[in-house]
């Protein structure tokens, strides 16, 4: 049986998708995302589930980064909620949205975790909630 082996600088982690993970659908600021919209509709997801709580990473992201840690993991890759971001879909920044993902690559880069925001460019049209 081969041995196969990672390389000595393969970094282990986790990921996640904002929608999935972050919860807090509508505070500090935060527009309506496609996904918002869908999941509130009516018919269109079963038991009427949404991500509104999801995982509650928004307020619980010091707990998962100590559970990255317990782990033993090195990255994180994560989107970024453009409605968190850019409530309006463009033009008005939100402060309270770029604090949020600011605390959380401090907090990454505290705990020797590199941070991965994965997400399209600003430019593109897919990128915003509309």
């Amino acid at each position: 049986m081969a041995t196969y082996k990672f390389p000595h600088n393969f970094l282990w982690g986790a990921a996640s998708a904002a929608y999935q993970v972050e919860g807090a659908w509508n505070e500090d600021g935060k527009g309506e995302s496609i996904w918002d919209r869908f999941s509130h509709t009516s018919g269109k997801i079963d038991d009427n589930l949404t991500g509104d709580i999801a995982c509650d990473h928004y307020h619980r992201f010091e707990e998962d980064i100590a559970l990255m840690r317990q782990l033993g993991l090195k990255a994180y890759r994560f989107s970024i909620s453009w409605a968190r971001v850019l409530p309006n879909g463009r033009e008005r920044i939100n402060p309270a949205g770029l604090d949020f993902y600011d605390r959380l690559v401090d907090a990454l880069c505290a705990a020797n975790v590199e941070p991965f925001p994965n997400s399209l460019p600003l430019g593109s049209a897919s990128s915003l909630a509309r």
